[in-house]
């Protein structure tokens, strides 16, 4: 079975929002792990836009199952992660303009630069997970860099909209993990799942992790972070 691991990101975004000290993503972790969430996952942004250097430093002392940290592979952010230590560190392509994460990693393209992050990541003693598509190429290429994991990257199949784009996406994911299986590599996925998709990809073998964000916090808002997880729990 997969895990589940919740991202708050967006419950930073609604205190962003006003600038001032709530609601707190620190104390959204807290309920999450109360409610059986199997680790917790935010990404700081290199223009801190959300999740601030002050909610890592706290989350790394107030959560007790796992700290994923999404993060570009820069040299600020490796030195930061260095320092901060999360228990994992997931490398994510970034850009200032847009709303949220838009595809993968290209891996292929900037192959040196990610393996010498991975390098330093790893010294430090943190796990790293790549985010990238599900592209045979691009899983090729991760296995390279000496990443334990890769993320596989289900917003094409979480936009599909017709019940055809829908299988063919879904078996591409299939198709992804399998590749990823067999080059040794570990699989967690995750983008756009919500309450209504995520059990196909949950039901995908050796998928080992799912992080879910703004479905979760968009329920929360509704019924509270602790129902909004336990009804994803059961879900995956």
């Amino acid at each position: 079975m997969a895990t589940l691991g919740v991202n708050i990101d967006h419950v930073a975004t609604v205190r962003q929002a006003r600038g001032v000290g709530e609601p707190d993503p620190i104390a959204a972790a807290v309920l999450a792990e109360l409610a059986g969430c199997h680790g917790i996952t935010v990404h700081l942004r290199e223009d801190r836009r959300h999740i601030q250097e002050r909610d890592v430093t706290i989350l790394r002392k107030v959560v007790q199952t796992k700290l994923n940290l999404e993060m570009a592979a820069t040299t600020e952010m490796v030195a930061l992660a260095q320092d901060l230590l999360p228990d994992q560190a997931t490398l994510v392509p970034e850009k200032r303009e847009e709303l949220t994460t838009e595809g993968g990693l290209d891996v292929i393209t900037h192959q040196e630069s990610i393996t010498k992050a991975v390098e330093s990541l790893s010294q430090a003693g943190i796990k790293v997970s790549l985010f990238i598509d599900p592209v045979l190429d691009q899983i090729e290429a991760a296995s390279k860099t000496g990443a334990p994991f890769i993320e596989l990257h289900t917003g094409e199949y979480a936009g599909a909209k017709s019940e055809e784009e829908v299988e063919r996406e879904l078996a591409r994911l299939k198709k992804a993990a399998a590749k990823a299986v067999t080059l040794g590599l570990r699989i967690n996925a995750g983008h756009g799942l919500n309450y209504r998709n995520v059990t196909p990809v949950a039901s995908i073998p050796r998928v080992e992790e799912l992080n879910i964000g703004h479905s979760i916090v968009s329920r929360a808002v509704l019924v509270g972070m602790e129902r909004a997880v336990r009804e994803m729990l059961v879900l995956i």
